[in-house]
């Protein structure tokens, strides 16, 4: 699991990170993004949706784990 740590950024900052990092990422493998911006629990789903990528759920803390597909 690679984790990116965006706690203490603001929406989309997150999002942003989570976009650069996923391209670099195998398919199949899962990243977790801490984040700690309430906006994030809407965000990253959102996001998930719009690129085709499945939002696996939130982890133990302020942590949102997503699985590159494709």
């Amino acid at each position: 699991m690679i984790v990116l740590d965006c706690l203490g950024q603001r929406c989309p900052l997150p999002v942003i990170a989570l976009a650069r990092r996923l391209p670099q990422v195998p398919v199949g493998e899962v990243v977790r993004v801490l984040a700690d911006d309430p906006a994030a629990a809407n965000d990253i789903p959102a996001w998930c949706r719009l690129k085709g990528q499945q939002y696996v759920g939130a982890a133990d803390g302020p942590g949102y784990d997503v699985r590159r597909v494709s």
